[in-house]
């Protein structure tokens, strides 16, 4: 007979009526009921034994045990702990016992003596259907493929990691092979379609779905948890205005910074604090290089043919950090741009490494904002003005000094841009024996040296340093890129 389970699944079939256990060699309890499964065969009572690892175990004699090595009968029947009796009538399921337990099997089989001389109850062991190693195999196996992304087969005598170099599908170091199980895993965390288009990737303009981001976040070496913020940033580097295509072209060092707020930094263990911008912290890292391998791979961005930068920078492989929240004397980057305490959501900044202000003196915060301004001042060429972003990382010990004297984000921010007013005449072209300058003539008076909202404050780093950094930025607004934020979306 063929249950609807089979129909639907193509798993192994119940037996029309009787009981169908399920065992493996390396299990004490299993062990320990083979003597009960031949005391209900040997009572006439019809029972299936299908036995996961070892086809010789149990030893029942004419009525040889089922191989289930391939975990056909287990994954399909749910089966999560051996052994597993469970009772069938008309090929359904009517209840089933998990582990040894006296009284459940002898109330199944009606069978008022089985088992008399074992203990009451022994718990099972895990099946090997649902083992960690096993599972993501299995699922792709069994459940059918829902990838829709073309196949690549490698030769057999191609090694797997040298083929994806040869290919071209790396960033220069080592991918994950995005195999069916572990893309199918990395789906599994979001609840997004598959086939969902998320955005429009530059410069070729290709659409990207939900399965080729998890692709991608698979060769990054991603964890599932971490899908959802590589979505966020992959929406935000595909806007017109954060003008990932343009960053791209430039010849300058920028490539996308990417701040992530909210308590998704905590459930999926980002770093906010010590070496924040460094190695060492797997989602800061795979975050920010999955975002980086789907604007090669989908979008054709490869260095040196549409990624023009002469020198380039590290942040070019990755650059994903979390804010520091818990103890910051600010708002956080994504509140101030208007979202709430409680959303997670991703800010790009398009900018390149870190910049010290060193300042282990200066316990009076007009003091410490005197110190930024003046290597803001320096940010790209001090006589440059306007045209260039760059974003402010305050550290936490640089932080107490503002906290301590009551200094939130609106009043650092309106500080440092009454310092940040330059003189004209320092900003000559010529000024100070310098070719370089931003105006020719010094009857406009003083000029900022950043936009309106083109230098974003955020608050990193690790508890013990009396230094904070600036992230020079590339050229803001409509000619260049501006800030973008995005809610993370489960």
């Amino acid at each position: 007979m063929v249950t609807n389970v089979e129909a639907m699944t193509g798993g192994p079939a119940l037996p029309d009526a009787g009981f169908v256990a399920v065992v493996k060699r390396d299990c004490p309890t299993c062990e320990m009921v083979a003597p009960v499964l031949r005391e209900i065969l040997g009572s006439g009572t019809p029972l299936v034994v299908y036995v996961q690892d070892d086809p010789s175990f149990p030893d029942l004699g004419p009525a040889a045990p089922i191989d289930d090595s391939d975990l056909s009968f287990s994954w399909h029947h749910d089966i999560d702990t051996v052994p597993t009796l469970i009772e069938v009538r008309e090929g359904a399921e009517v209840r089933r016992t998990i582990g040894w337990s006296r009284s459940d099997w002898q109330a199944f089989t009606q069978l008022s003596n089985l088992g008399a001389g074992l203990p009451e109850m022994r718990p099972g062991c895990g099946s090997l259907s649902v083992d960690p190693l096993r599972v993501d195999e299995l699922e792709a196996r069994f459940r059918g493929s829902t990838l829709s992304s073309r196949r690549v087969e490698f030769g057999s005598m191609e090694d797997e990691f040298e083929a994806v170099f040869d290919r071209g599908w790396t960033d220069g170091l080592p991918v994950i092979p995005p195999t069916e199980a572990r893309v199918l895993r990395m789906l599994a965390g979001t609840t997004r379609a598959p086939e969902e288009i998320v955005a429009i990737v530059p410069p070729n303009l290709v659409d990207v779905s939900v399965e080729q981001v998890a692709i991608n976040a698979v060769m990054a070496g991603c964890r599932p948890e971490y899908l959802p913020v590589v979505l966020a940033a992959v929406e935000a580097a595909c806007t017109d205005e954060f003008n990932m295509h343009g960053l791209l072209a430039t010849t300058y060092f920028s490539g996308p910074i990417i701040v992530v707020n909210g308590p998704v930094t905590a459930r999926i263990g980002m770093n906010s604090g010590l070496n924040a911008f460094g190695q060492g912290n797997r989602a800061n890292t795979t975050i920010g290089r999955a975002l980086q391998l789907i604007v090669r791979n989908i979008g054709g961005g490869s260095a040196g043919d549409v990624d023009m930068a002469m020198h380039g920078s590290p942040g070019k492989l990755s650059f994903c950090f979390a804010e520091r929240e818990h103890d910051s004397p600010f708002t956080s980057l994504a509140v101030s741009r208007g979202l709430g305490p409680d959303d997670d959501a991703v800010t790009l900044f398009a900018g390149q490494g870190p910049t010290p202000i060193v300042d282990q003196l200066s316990r009076d915060p007009m003091s410490l904002a005197r110190s930024f301004a003046l290597v803001l001042r320096a940010a790209h060429h001090p006589k440059l003005v306007i045209g260039m972003d760059a974003m402010l990382v305050v550290s936490p010990e640089h932080g107490r000094v503002f906290a301590d004297a009551g200094w939130d984000r609106e009043r650092l921010e309106s500080e440092l841009a009454d310092l940040l007013m330059i003189p004209a005449d320092e900003l000559l072209r010529g000024a100070a024996f310098v070719d370089e300058g931003s105006i020719d003539d010094d009857s406009a008076g003083p000029l900022p040296k950043f936009r309106a909202g083109g230098m974003p404050i955020v608050h990193a780093g690790g508890d013990a340093g009396l230094f904070s950094s600036v992230l020079t930025g590339w050229v803001g607004g409509p000619k260049g890129s501006e800030l973008v934020t995005r809610r993370i979306h489960p």
